[in-house]
């Protein structure tokens, strides 16, 4: 591992809340992956307050993945905070963030790397989908519904598998339910956005910690929070210095 503080080439963020059952399968297929890419990397998990034993799990994966680094919260403070709380703690000039359920396939992680070379932000769409048809038809709705409020056209908002340049996350705010609007947040910071299609698979163990009326109202009020963002920002071009 390189020494506290130098600079690694990718960062892989992962927020975890009660996945004991999946993690032991997750670091295994990460140190897999990651370990193909000749990159100098760091996994980073943030155990998001789990109740369970996913902490003690993490720590002893160590012992075989020196790479692993995690972080723990006193309580559960969200999804997206562990995402804020991984983001400053990576190392990376690249980062990729990915759900701990094992839905997303770390072997999809290269091909975000691929379009993060001609861009700053990549999200994932998720190609056939292994959820219900129900949970599939909220996802529609939910993506066309941000999509006509924030003027965006992200296919996938609810996809984890995501990837950024480091100085991209560095110019976007941070606030609760941001985790959905990142490729948005980056855009309008000016930076470029793209997507790719990544693999989905279906959920072997545990549960979805999102109901359904509590996500439909958060993302409601958020996505007209990211239009009065995009309404005004500012933009200004600077032609001339003297001095």
């Amino acid at each position: 591992m390189p020494p506290p503080g130098e600079a690694l080439d990718l960062s892989v963020v992962v927020p975890v809340f009660d996945e004991e059952e999946n993690l032991p399968a997750l670091t295994e297929e990460l140190k897999g992956a990651l370990g193909k890419l000749g990159k100098r990397y760091e996994v980073v998990f943030v155990d998001d307050g789990s109740r369970d034993r996913s902490f003690e799990i993490l720590k002893r994966a160590r012992a075989g993945f020196p790479q692993l680094r995690v972080l723990r919260f006193r309580e559960n403070r969200g999804q997206s905070a562990a995402f804020a709380a991984g983001f400053r703690a990576a190392r990376g000039a690249l980062v990729v963030t990915l759900d701990a359920d094992l839905q997303n396939d770390p072997r999809d992680i290269p091909k975000v790397l691929d379009a993060l070379s001609n861009a700053d932000a990549v999200a994932g769409i998720r190609k056939h989908r292994e959820d219900s048809f129900w949970r599939r038809f909220q996802s529609l709705f939910g993506n066309a519904v941000r999509n006509a409020l924030t003027g965006e056209e992200i296919v996938d908002t609810g996809c984890s598998l995501k990837g950024f340049r480091r100085e991209a996350l560095a110019r976007v705010p941070y606030f609760r339910n941001m985790h959905r609007f990142l490729p948005t947040l980056v855009g309008i910071a000016g930076g470029r956005v793209v997507q790719v299609e990544v693999g989905h698979r279906p959920r072997g163990a545990g549960r979805s910690k999102y109901g359904m009326w509590g996500r439909a109202k958060a993302g409601l009020a958020d996505a007209l929070a990211v239009r009065w963002m995009k309404r005004r920002r500012l933009e200004y071009e600077v032609v001339e210095e003297v001095g």
